[in-house]
């Protein structure tokens, strides 16, 4: 998420499965710069969300990418995962191949 001049990752869960669940967000931007937050998802039918901390945009929001990764209770090397879900950019129609739309 791009805003003011800074950019963030936030995800968004609601935990019905009766056991607390670990959520691990992952910010990749510009020139390396990743910012990783875990998070505890609590066993509740209530919606909650995990967000990195903002941070001042280097560059354009296409520099960056998203990644949010859901677990099981447990070890880490033991806990299964449950789901990875992660940004990508619609293709430009250059990049696909395709005819851009015309009106």
């Amino acid at each position: 998420m791009t805003g003011g001049g800074e950019t963030w990752a936030r995800a968004y869960y609601r935990n019905t499965s009766g056991a607390e669940l670990r959520s691990v967000v992952t910010l990749m931007g510009p020139a390396g710069r990743t910012v990783e937050l875990h998070c505890a998802l609590p066993a509740h039918d209530e919606p909650g969300s995990c967000e990195t901390p903002r941070s001042p945009s280097a560059g354009g929001p296409d520099g960056y990418a998203a990644v949010a990764e859901y677990a099981g209770a447990g070890p880490v090397e033991g806990a299964p995962l449950l789901l990875r879900a992660g940004s990508d950019r619609a293709p430009t129609p250059e990049a696909s191949g395709r005819p851009e739309a015309s009106g």
